[in-house]
């Protein structure tokens, strides 16, 4: 099965890995590109020379193409934005923010662009701007959310730009793969599931907890254009008790600091803030990149073939 996204980028299947910030390291994005996909190292906060070294590490694991996560709230934006120009990467994703400004850059440099989008006005924006693609983001995902579901959103960005949409947000399976591909996308960003990668370095507290999760398990901490879902736990009971108490936003975002690296990094998943989407109700065991890969394609086809005998 391949899409307009497969030629465009030179990868097999039509499968973006998410860039999760704490999780998305050179290994996994090496990982899930050898196996077809298109495995993304998340920069989110951290300084230039750590992502530069995951870039490194990743080149050195795989041949194929890979790309960069920018978070547009970091505050090395700037500097991460030379740094995927000198190392040359292949794709550059971004979330967070609008990367208008930083277009004409990376398109010179050969870098294809693929924004995070949680609207249709931003999707439009930024065709204008020349982003190559868009990866419109539903609401189920974990980590920052709009405020839009998947099943709303991906076929009314389609409908609005003619630049390839991948879909992303509650995508786990094969079946979730056709979903995307009937609202009109050319492909899918996973990212909850790839957290459940045995080549990912999240912490294996964080994983258990992700396969643990059940269908309610998730919730929405944060304040409007800052909102993010997590797990529920200790962390997170205590985050809404603030904000039902009138706390500032400044004491919810001192609050939040360093949630996500204490969760995926120390292994503390009650104090911690464990990003997760929806669809971790849907995950149930730890398996390599290239299992989970060729489990998705395999019931893509096999859901492919149901719908033939309708």
């Amino acid at each position: 099965m391949r899409t307009k996204i497969c030629d465009l980028l030179g990868i097999e299947h039509p499968i973006f890995q998410g860039g999760m910030a704490w999780v998305a390291d050179g290994r996994l994005a090496a990982s899930v590109s050898d196996a077809g996909g298109l495995g993304i190292i998340g920069a989110g906060n951290a300084p230039p020379e750590i992502v530069q070294n995951e870039i490194r590490r990743a080149r050195q694991l795989t041949p194929r193409p890979f790309g960069v996560n920018i978070y547009y709230l970091s505050p090395h934006v700037d500097r991460l934005i030379d740094l995927v120009v000198e190392e040359q990467v292949s794709v550059v994703t971004t979330g967070a923010g609008n990367p208008g400004k930083h277009l004409g850059r990376l398109k010179g440099a050969g870098i294809k662009v693929f924004p995070v989008v949680a609207s249709v006005a931003l999707a439009r924006r930024l065709e204008r701007a020349g982003a190559d693609g868009l990866i419109a983001e539903g609401m189920e995902c974990g980590g920052h959310v709009g405020e839009i579901t998947t099943m709303a959103l991906v076929p009314q960005v389609v409908d609005a730009v003619s630049i390839p949409v991948v879909a992303a947000g509650g995508i786990a399976d094969g079946r979730g793969l056709i979903a995307a591909l009937a609202l009109g996308a050319v492909g899918v960003q996973i990212g909850t599931r790839f957290v459940c990668c045995r080549e990912c370095g999240v912490h294996p507290n964080y994983q258990k907890a992700v396969v643990k999760a059940r269908d309610r398990d998730t919730l929405v901490t944060g304040f409007p254009g800052h909102f993010v879902r997590v797990l529920k736990n200790r962390m997170a009971r205590q985050y809404l008790q603030m904000a039902a108490e009138g706390r500032s936003q400044a004491d919810l975002e001192a609050f939040g600091t360093g949630r996500l690296k204490k969760a995926a990094v120390d292994g503390d998943v009650v104090n911690g803030s464990v990003m997760a989407g929806q669809i971790a109700g849907l995950i149930r065991e730890v398996l390599p990149a290239r299992e989970i890969i060729e489990n998705i394609m395999t019931e893509a086809d096999q859901v492919m073939g149901s719908l033939k005998s309708l």
